[in-house]
């Protein structure tokens, strides 16, 4: 799993760059996108990131926090992040 957190002065870059994040993963915060999928997905993941930053501005920024598996079992979520980690089971 990854964390995405990113800042772009440009409106337009930031707006396509959530777009791409959103296909891989979810946000949790504004700025924030968790992204759980295989290692191959991630790399290309990395890879496209590495793309944006070619055009980056001097005020531009992503930062990318690798967790393995016994890192994500301690994260400790609250309010609504909490409850995006439970499972929904819906009754007709």
């Amino acid at each position: 799993m990854i964390l995405v957190s990113y800042d772009f002065t440009n409106d337009k870059e930031r707006t396509k760059f959530a777009k791409f994040l959103k296909k891989f993963g979810r946000k949790v915060q504004y700025s924030v996108y968790e992204i759980k999928n295989s290692s191959r997905v991630l790399q290309n993941i990395i890879t496209e990131i590495e793309f944006y930053s070619k055009r980056f501005q001097k005020t531009d920024s992503v930062i990318l926090i690798f967790l393995c598996e016994a890192c994500d079992k301690k994260v400790k979520r609250y309010g609504y992040a909490k409850n995006e980690e439970s499972d929904v089971i819906v009754f007709d």
